[in-house]
């Protein structure tokens, strides 16, 4: 028997979830790709078929499967809710950003296409904050969040920002309610649209000045960033969200599988279409940063080529020092690094009083923007550009929320369906419920500091508590449930034996580097001072900032509530303080039950007007094995509904994957 949404079915979903990139905006180099795929072959890969096994085998959410797996680690599932919960809250304000961005594109020219002008009495001057920055960046920073210089000061709502939000949390809970299996054309539109997009600014990208410069600068290796431990952390994270590990999403989604569904496939298949889209994705997201550097440069170029010209005009440096070919009208940054480099060596004393920038495209390009900077101040500004600029934002940030909300769908998957499991409650309205009190609670994010808590929330709330519940996963079946056990139970399940690679990873090599970036984690939390970049208005640029007492114990706070279920849990049961729910049919399950006894017998009443004996009517039950009890010698039934049912103890076989 098959689970069943409370409103549709949703055999597929493993695979739309999965390969919606969650950081969609996250940064990517050439030092960071050689991680990236390395911990995909070894955790990624091993550790998505893991979670999509043990959902299809079991058929529960997050909570029931480990309850069943071993009881008193059932607080994984808890933790995996309370990480659900935390990234939901910040990530559709990123959605409500795009939804802003969305609607100021149908403009032409762009609002972020030029500085805005200030009239002061019969002067018309430019904004200087926008002047000392770019447009792109002062309409983000000014125009868009109106951010205030620290965390302290809150600045009250942002009214642009909280209604973006509002529309954001709409779409959300309407998508989830409706479900993007309900039709097939939307299914299959949300999922090749961004492939489409990302294609056409890929071929349009290859055409700016500069492009070839950021695409050269992606593959070329830096074994010194390799070596650095924050690289791996960021390539483990970016592995973690890109296919769902920890959220408890793809547990969710397998569960609702067929019981001999060939999840090995989807795993593969998931993993090679997201390594894929993230080379596309990052191809790119560097034409467009070397676009940008070159013009950043170029900029640089000319700021200091003034410099220069004042110099040689009062007298500080000699024309003599300027080679004769150069022409400062015409002036490129071969020829600006020709004379910086002649200036600096005859003016070895005195050179630093000059205050000359070396404007090094490499460094433009080391210094490139990244997180949520990326898709709102270097790609609006590419897209300034572009002929028809208007049209390719429209779709760019259609794209854009096109990809939050499949993201979004799966994680409050991860959330609604433990609940569900739980609770006879009805789904929609769960659904509404979680939204008005996750919108109210978002609140935080759309004050004029709302940033800084985006932030905040992206480096604490989930990184460390997602490889924690990831390497309690693999040791719960990998350790504790047994990997012989567990293989027996897939090549039962799948009809084949997989891969002995996977037996080593799950048993050594993945819980091992888990616990490396686990350590690696904490270390790097204990010797690195914690704060955020602040945008600083007088200067028309960031500057980093410790943060507050206050803003660091609500930080360390994030990570203590999202890990705080796993001792809870394990102490209560441990104790048998409360019940250890291994034995608990889940709601959704029960009705399901029950639909199908009501068809039997139908079936049997159909048989018995046609003169058939009920008895002859074909079981709809597949043959299965007598179900084994913990020590897997005697077998343990449980009747309910009248129907007799196999049950079990910390075993991954439950009644429904039985049925």
């Amino acid at each position: 028997m098959q689970r069943r949404w409370l409103n549709e079915r949703s055999t597929h979903s493993p695979r739309i979830y999965a390969a919606t990139p969650t950081r969609s905006a996250d940064r990517k180099e050439g030092a960071y790709l050689v991680p990236y795929f390395i911990l995909l072959l070894l955790i990624g890969i091993p550790l998505f078929f893991l979670e999509l096994a043990v959902g299809q085998r079991i058929r529960r959410g997050s909570i029931g499967v480990w309850n069943y797996v071993y009881p008193q680690l059932g607080g994984i599932g808890v933790s995996s809710l309370m990480v659900c919960g935390f990234v939901g809250l910040y990530y559709n304000v990123i959605i409500g950003w795009s939804i802003f961005y969305f609607f100021q594109s149908f403009q032409n020219p762009l609002p972020w296409a030029e500085c805005p002008i200030r009239k002061n009495g019969t002067q018309a001057i430019v904004e200087p904050e926008c002047e000392k920055s770019s447009a792109t960046t002062y309409f983000w920073y000014r125009q868009t969040l109106n951010i205030t210089s620290t965390i302290d000061e809150t600045g009250g709502l942002n009214w642009k920002m909280t209604l973006s939000l509002l529309v954001a949390w709409i779409l959300v809970c309407l998508a989830v309610i409706k479900g993007i299996q309900s039709s097939g054309k939307v299914m299959y539109f949300s999922s090749l649209f961004p492939y489409v997009v990302l294609f056409c600014f890929l071929v349009r990208g290859l055409m700016l000045k500069g492009s070839v410069d950021g695409i050269a600068h992606m593959f070329t290796p830096k074994l010194e960033k390799m070596l650095e431990p924050q690289v791996w952390r960021e390539a483990a994270t970016q592995v973690f969200f890109a296919l769902g590990l920890g959220f408890g999403g793809v547990i969710a989604f397998s569960s609702y599988n067929k019981r001999d569904n060939n999840c090995h496939f989807d795993a593969a298949l998931v993993s090679i279409i997201n390594f894929v889209t993230s080379i596309l994705a990052t191809l790119v997201v560097f034409a467009v940063l070397g676009f940008k550097a070159n013009v950043m440069n170029e900029k640089c170029v000319v700021e200091n080529a003034e410099k220069i010209l004042g110099f040689l005009n009062t007298g500080v440096l000699s024309r003599e020092l300027i080679p004769p070919h150069i022409n400062f009208s015409h002036l490129t940054a071969e020829d600006y690094s020709e004379m910086y480099g002649v200036i600096k060596t005859v003016k070895e004393d005195s050179f630093g009083q000059l205050g000359l920038d070396p404007c090094v495209l490499e460094d433009e390009l080391n210094k490139a923007v990244q997180g949520t900077g990326l898709a709102f101040i270097a790609f609006t500004e590419a897209m300034t550009h572009f002929p028809a600029s208007p049209f390719w934002s429209v779709m760019f940030f259609f794209m854009l929320i096109n990809l939050g909300l499949g993201s979004m769908i799966g994680t409050m998957t991860g959330i609604t369906t433990p609940i569900l499991d739980a609770f006879k409650i009805r789904k929609e309205i769960l659904c509404v419920v979680c939204c008005i009190i996750a919108f109210l609670l978002g609140l935080l994010f759309v004050q004029r500091s709302g940033n800084y808590f985006v932030t905040m929330f992206d480096d604490y709330s989930a990184g460390l508590p997602l490889t924690v519940v990831v390497i309690l996963e693999n040791i719960s079946v990998a350790w504790i449930y047994g990997t012989k056990r567990f293989m027996q139970d897939l090549e039962d399940m799948l009809g084949f034996r997989p891969y002995t690679f996977y037996y080593y990873m799950w048993r050594y090599v993945s819980p091992a580097i888990l616990v490396v970036l686990i350590a690696a984690t904490v270390i790097e939390m204990s010797v690195s001072p914690a704060g955020y970049n602040a945008w600083v208005e007088e200067e028309g640029s960031e500057r980093f900032h410790n943060y507050p007492p206050w803003a660091l114990a609500m930080a360390y706070s994030l990570i203590v509530v999202a890990m705080l279920p796993l001792p809870i849990v394990f102490i209560a049961r441990h104790f048998n303080l409360v019940s250890d729910g291994s034995n608990k049919l889940s709601v959704s399950y029960r009705k399901g039950m029950m639909k199908d006894i009501s068809n039997l017998e139908e079936q049997d009443e159909q048989r018995f007007i046609l003169g058939k004996n009920p008895s002859e009517a074909p079981s709809p039950m597949p043959a299965h094995r007598a179900y084994l009890g913990p020590g897997g010698t005697q077998e343990m039934t449980n009747t309910n509904y009248g129907t007799s049912t196999k049950t079990g103890y910390q075993n991954i076989g439950s009644p429904e994957s039985e049925l």
